[in-house]
This record gives structure tokens, C-alpha cells and sequence, in this order.
């Protein structure tokens, strides 16, 4: 039998701010964020995974996982024109759009996303083919975005919604082909 645990890294200043993370940015981990991310408890001998963004890699550092192995399939989804702007500025730039957008991305059927993002289908086939990866016993930490935690949790357990505030650890078992969740820990 298999146990994930997918960590959304501990917050940052876009975060605080409600704001998409930029093209490019690759911001740190606020002060609280860093406080969080050293009370996170996970298993230390569980082989360990990480987004190769900044937020996510030094979430794990502070959490114990010193030799994480960067794995670009669990970046954050690429945002397109979303990317840089809170929900307040696209909806005054575009309108009723971005709420298509997010569902498009959050639907691993479909081929819509934002302009210049990834779509729903790339983005959970990025992350399925990452979780094909992993092997049937054992266990696995991986830190990552919103993104990825929610694509993950409905690839596996159909969970359509989720609220998973940083620092959030949803941890899934897999037994064959059969995955359950069995805890969702928001921080705190």
C-alpha cells in the first residue's frame, strides 16, 4: 500500500495578497510562512518530492526534507494572462471570463484554459503521468501548489472541490488501483 502526502508549500506575500503568482515570479516564503512550514509533522523517511519553485522547496527544507527531489510535474499550473493579477483585476479586465478560465483548468477534460495557460487536460495529465510514477508501497511526500493538491485529489478520489489553504496536507492511500483519501489537515 501506498501513502501520499501532498503539501501546499506555507504561505508567501502573492498568497497574503490573493494574487496569482507572476510568469516569472518565484516569490519566498513569508515570515509566517516560514514559522508554518517548520511545524509541518511528516513522516521523515518518506521519500520526498517537490515543485521546483522556491515557495516549494523551501517549504520542505524547513520541514525536515533537506534532499527533495525537484519534479517539474508538480509545478504550479501556468496561469496565461491570469498570471501577476488578482481576482478583483480580472474581472475588471475581462469580465466574466476567468471564472471560465478556472473551471476549464480544473476539469481535466477540457481543452480551455486561460490565454496563454496551460488547458484542464494538459495540466491533470501532467500530474497523472507524475502519480503513475510512484510505486505501490511505501510512502511519499510531496510538496507543491493548489493546483496540483486539487488535480491530484480529483484524478484519484473525484473530489471536484477542495479548499486547500497554504500549508493544507491531504494524504491518500492506494491499494492496486483504488485510491482513498483518508485526511485533508488545513494549517493550524
Amino acid at each position: 500500500m501506498l501513502t501520499l502526502h501532498l503539501v501546499r508549500h506555507a504561505p508567501t506575500l502573492p498568497n497574503a495578497e490573493r494574487r496569482y503568482p507572476g510568469e516569472d515570479e518565484d516569490a519566498p516564503l513569508s515570515p509566517e510562512g516560514r514559522d508554518l512550514a517548520r511545524t509541518l509533522r511528516l513522516p521523515t523517511h518518506a521519500a520526498a518530492f517537490t515543485s521546483p519553485s522556491r515557495r516549494a522547496r523551501e517549504t520542505a527544507m524547513l520541514a525536515g526534507f533537506t534532499q527533495a527531489v525537484p519534479t517539474p510535474a508538480l509545478a504550479e499550473a501556468r496561469f496565461g494572462v491570469i498570471a501577476g493579477r488578482t481576482w478583483a483585476e480580472l474581472e475588471e479586465t475581462f469580465g466574466d471570463a476567468p471564472r471560465a478560465w478556472i473551471d476549464a483548468l480544473d476539469d481535466p477534460g477540457a481543452d480551455g484554459g486561460a490565454p496563454g495557460g496551460e488547458t484542464g487536460r494538459a495540466f491533470h495529465a501532467r500530474v497523472w503521468e507524475w502519480l503513475a510514477t510512484l510505486p505501490d508501497s511505501g510512502e511519499v511526500v510531496a510538496f507543491t501548489h493548489a493546483g496540483p493538491v486539487r488535480a491530484a485529489l480529483r484524478l484519484t478520489v473525484g473530489l471536484r472541490a477542495v479548499a486547500a489553504p497554504p500549508g493544507t496536507v491531504a494524504t491518500l492511500r492506494r491499494a492496486g488501483e483504488d485510491w482513498w483519501l483518508t485526511a485533508l489537515c488545513p494549517p493550524g
